[in-house]
């Protein structure tokens, strides 16, 4: 019998998760992905908006603003990387300078520190690789940029260092009451809960469903990307926007914590919840997006494209509420749902403990993880230190990232640590770089092979069934 599960290891479910280890409670988070962030979090764009976009008087607008104050601390704390690079909202003509001014109203109604409307002379000498036909921009100096899959990962590992429990490849096929707790049946067993949360992601209206909810409907919102080398990182520094339009904030052009420079989204509505695949007209249309805000974008840098599918909710904001007596939903979180996550955590728990549930806070809780560095980011001393205890670390595997055999091994003994090809990339980016794991994958294959101590021809990419080897050729 646990005190809380909660249903969905995305950047929502694992920062409650982490908020819940605070507290004595027996806590287990279900995720029906073969990993920590696989869902939307993992093609997540990785902006920590400053608040200024979502209406005032919304979840959205509450929570974005509160999230982006807790950032800097929380990721100092889970050793992740943060920058706050700032953003700006690119205006063409005289109808986009109007809603940019009505942006700035709306930031100051949510509380924006920081935030102003320059003109082109000064926009231009911010980033002067911007197409000359700009007019000004709102400036939005908190806007901050993160590795949201790494960041839901180090939440996921803190949360298990303190006690929560996780089950992966679990799907939840049933919930129901059974006199005073819930009955979860998933297909690895039924397990049993006095409290539950939904954090569900594209998924969370049906287990609201379940829970007997009043009704709303997650509508799937497909939105592909490109990543440059990093050759290409610098071309701007800032977040740059174009002005919304309903279905988001447009094509950006955006740096990442790592170097990297990357554009996108699209948004398309579509009938799969996970169907993450790309298309050549979709890629065409974000490439012409970026070419608008942005001059000099050398195409011949395009090292990857992917997909990402937003959980954007029928209600049009955040639905966070209780659906049935001692559970909640914590669902429909599209964006700014990365920026609002750490703020959605204490309040979800907040409704928990209004509920009925008992909080103890616990005297030995651990806040900040250890032995996280790359070799790559070491000093000198800290690196002839490793190399005398492990000489592993004295092994380059992924040249373009410069990881280690050291580093890999570290990702797999971490807790929940990386069990596939994509679980030791999303931890330390072997794979990440310009050939995308081209000469670096079957050195990630052996090592998962002799770490975990199974076949090289059990190793996944991923999840269930997506097998890179099937024998020997010779």
């Amino acid at each position: 019998m646990f005190d809380v599960i909660i249903v969905g290891a995305g950047i929502v479910g694992v920062s409650i998760a982490r908020e819940l280890s605070r507290y004595d409670l027996k806590c287990l988070v279900i995720e029906k992905s073969s990993d920590i962030a696989n869902g939307s979090t993992k093609a997540n764009s990785g902006i920590l908006h400053a608040g200024y976009d979502a209406k005032e008087g919304t979840l959205k607008a509450k929570f974005n603003v509160l999230g982006s104050q807790m950032y800097e601390e929380i990721c100092k704390e889970l050793d992740v990387p943060y920058k706050r690079n700032g953003s700006l909202v690119l205006a063409f003509d005289d109808e986009d300078t109007k809603q940019i001014e009505t942006l700035y109203e709306r930031g100051l109604k949510n509380g924006v520190k920081e935030l102003s409307i320059i003109d082109k002379n000064t926009l231009l000498s911010l980033e002067p690789n911007l197409q000359e036909n700009v007019v000004g921009a709102l400036y939005a100096k908190t806007a901050a940029i993160v590795s949201p899959f790494e960041l839901a990962i180090a939440l996921a590992e803190n949360a298990n260092e303190n006690g929560v429990e996780f089950m992966l490849n679990t799907k939840v096929d049933k919930i129901y009451k059974e006199k005073d707790h819930f009955v979860i049946e998933t297909n690895k067993g039924a397990f049993k809960s006095n409290y539950i949360v939904n954090a569900a992601g594209l998924f969370s209206d049906e287990i609201n469903d379940m829970l007997g909810g009043e009704k709303f409907r997650i509508i799937p919102r497909r939105g592909e990307y490109c990543l440059f080398d990093k050759s290409s990182g610098n071309l701007v520094t800032r977040t740059i926007f174009q002005p919304p339009s309903k279905k988001g904030k447009g094509i950006l052009v955006a740096p990442t914590v790592h170097g990297n420079l990357f554009v996108g989204p699209n948004a398309r509505e579509i009938d799969i919840r996970d169907d993450v695949s790309t298309s050549r007209e979709g890629i065409e249309e974000i490439i012409r997006g970026a070419n608008r805000s942005v001059k000099n974008l050398n195409l011949r840098d395009i090292i990857t494209s992917f997909a990402g599918v937003r959980a954007t909710p029928s209600t049009g904001d955040f639905v966070i509420n209780i659906p049935t007596k001692n559970a909640v939903n914590a669902a429909g979180i599209e964006s700014p749902g990365l920026t609002a996550a750490p703020a959605i955590a204490p309040y979800v728990v907040s409704l928990l403990e209004n509920q009925g549930l008992k909080l103890y806070k616990k005297a030995n809780f651990i806040n900040k993880r250890k032995n996280t560095k790359l070799f790559i980011n070491m000093t000198e001393d800290e690196k002839r230190n490793a190399l005398s205890v492990n000489s592993l670390y004295g092994r380059i595997i992924c040249r373009c990232e410069h990881i280690t055999e050291g580093d890999i091994v570290n990702a797999i003994k971490r807790p929940l640590g990386a069990r596939t090809v994509d679980g030791v990339k999303k931890r330390v980016r072997a794979g990440m770089g310009r050939c995308q794991g081209g000469f670096c994958m079957p050195r990630v294959v052996e090592i998962l092979s002799r770490e975990l101590n199974v076949p090289m021809t059990e190793i996944l990419k991923s999840e269930e069934g997506s097998y890179i080897l099937t024998g020997r050729t010779k």
